[in-house]
């Protein structure tokens, strides 16, 4: 019977799974990165893909707008991203095409999260970037008063902040991770929140079915019509974990050597903050493997297209079953102890719905969570969660859901805090909520393994068990016969090409 280590916050589980089960894993990084970044990006600028090179969308002594997300993606991230070098070879260009530093806006698009403050925001760039530029940084707020009404689509408002709209050239320097981040999703992240909250995805490595990617090019044609406008993208390389890992996750080899070692009892037996202060302490290297410029639909499209080939694994058919750890990090910024609704949008919203050709899971299938699901809320930043399981408490009831977002959506005390980049935007639990739903809808149960708060997941509608066994009993007993149960080893997390 085989052994897999599985990590649960800052545990780690050995789980003995069936003979017949399937472990997944992504491929292994390159041994180097592939792309020298500015390079890289200095050559898109000049050859995009489609459209005019910037040398033409740009004017000497204009004023210049570039659009940046924070580096949410991949999980968990590097001390060093990519993007940040793409940042500064972007400035460096415009400022070659007469364009000054005091001419350029960096507006940071932080969507419905919590808006960052002066010293994260001097983590988009390296130090002496952050200390030598002249030009103004401008975190958007999606509440703003002045945001300039677009269009709409569906019904759905398109608006945008007024540094989008009141320049000569918008510039968008991201990553393409998925179809709601980096590239035209970037723009609706400096939008207002009803297209954030209409936003969604059935997947998020193929646009197909995307009402998100949707909003994001009509945002782009929209602004596009006002203002030239330039797509940067980049397709990011798998991330490069310590040796000291033992090639966890991609090595499936390491699995054995990792159960078998004498250093996996001592790190078990450590108390959590000391064994999440050894998790952080891996060096973690992230490299780039292409830039591509053009429209921000194209390059992003191109990007994500590159960065899904080389980043996926491959199953040859859907499983019956699959079980994945949960890490001790929140999907959003700053990195925090998740809650029970931010542990299941990892799993649910995020970790399976990196999914192309097919879902990982057949329909009616099981997947197994392994989390403590501790109602535990950081305080300020997540203090909306609280309001979402407040109106949870018989039940994800769709009714009562709808009434408490339409509460939070004048809560005035909640949106002062998100103004003040105190707390996430109130819309954000729901929005997260959703992000669940088109798993819990394609699958027929969803067990929590090792839950110590069994209120929390059946709040939610899942099904809590005390361990990992008898999570995979319980989806032997849906499946029936012999089922095909998957093991996926992450994080960090990645596509899965299915068929």
């Amino acid at each position: 019977m085989p052994r897999i280590p599985l990590l649960s916050g800052s545990r780690l589980l050995i789980v003995s799974a069936p003979d017949d089960a399937v472990v997944v894993s992504p491929p292994p990084p390159p041994a180097h990165a592939v792309v020298d970044v500015p390079a890289a990006v200095r050559e898109a600028l000049r050859f995009p893909l489609d459209g005019p090179a910037l040398e033409r969308v740009v004017t000497r002594g204009g004023r210049v707008t570039l659009v940046v997300e924070q580096e949410t993606l991949p999980l968990p991230g590097a001390p060093v991203d990519p993007r940040r070098h793409a940042i500064e070879a972007t400035v460096g260009e415009l400022k070659r095409l007469g364009v000054p530093e005091e001419r350029q806006t960096i507006l940071v698009a932080s969507g419905l999260a919590r808006r960052p403050r002066r010293k994260e925001l001097a983590r988009l760039v390296s130090a002496r970037f952050a200390r030598t530029f002249r030009g103004e940084v401008v975190v958007h707020d999606v509440e703003d008063d002045d945001l300039v009404h677009l269009g709409d689509l569906d019904g759905v408002p398109l608006r945008a902040a007024r540094p989008l709209v009141q320049t000569d050239a918008v510039v968008v320097v991201t990553a393409a991770e998925t179809v709601l981040h980096g590239g035209p999703a970037a723009l609706l992240a400096a939008g207002g929140p009803e297209a954030l909250r209409a936003a969604n995805a059935e997947s998020l490595v193929q646009p197909a079915g995307s009402s998100g990617w949707d909003l994001a090019l009509a945002m782009e044609r929209e602004l596009a019509g006002r203002v030239p406008l330039l797509g940067l993208s980049l397709a990011l390389d798998r991330l490069r974990v310590a040796d000291a890992a033992y090639g966890y996750p991609y090595d499936q080899a390491s699995l054995e050597r990792i159960v078998r070692s004498p250093f996996t009892y001592l790190f078990r037996v450590l108390p959590g903050p000391v064994r999440m202060r050894l998790i952080r302490s891996l060096p973690v290297g992230l490299g780039a493997s292409a830039a591509y410029a053009g429209p921000p639909s194209v390059a992003h499209a191109e990007a994500l297209l590159r960065a899904v080939e080389f980043r996926s694994a491959r199953l040859d058919r859907p499983l019956d079953a699959i079980c994945l750890g949960i890490p001790r990090s929140t999907p959003h910024l700053p990195r925090e102890r998740p809650n029970p609704l931010l542990a299941a949008y990892l799993g649910l919203g995020l970790a399976l719905r990196m999914w192309r050709d097919e879902p990982p899971v057949a329909a009616g299938g099981t997947a197994i969570l392994v989390h403590r699901f501790h109602r535990h809320f950081a305080h300020p930043t997540q203090q909306p969660y609280r309001s979402f399981f407040a109106a949870t408490r018989a039940g994800p009831d769709p009714e009562a859901l709808a009434a408490a977002e339409e509460s939070a959506r004048t809560d005035r005390r909640s949106l002062d805090a998100y103004r003040a980049g105190q707390a996430c935007h109130p819309l954000l639990p729901f929005a997260d909520w959703d992000g669940c739903q088109p798993q819990i809808g394609h699958l027929g149960a969803v067990l929590i393994a090792a839950c110590r708060d069994a209120s929390a997941a059946r709040q939610l509608g899942f099904v809590p068990t005390h361990a990992v066994g008898a999570a995979l009993e319980m989806a032997s007993g849906v499946a029936g016969g012999s089922p095909r149960i998957g093991f996926l080893l992450a994080p960090p997390y990645f596509p899965l090409r299915v068929g």
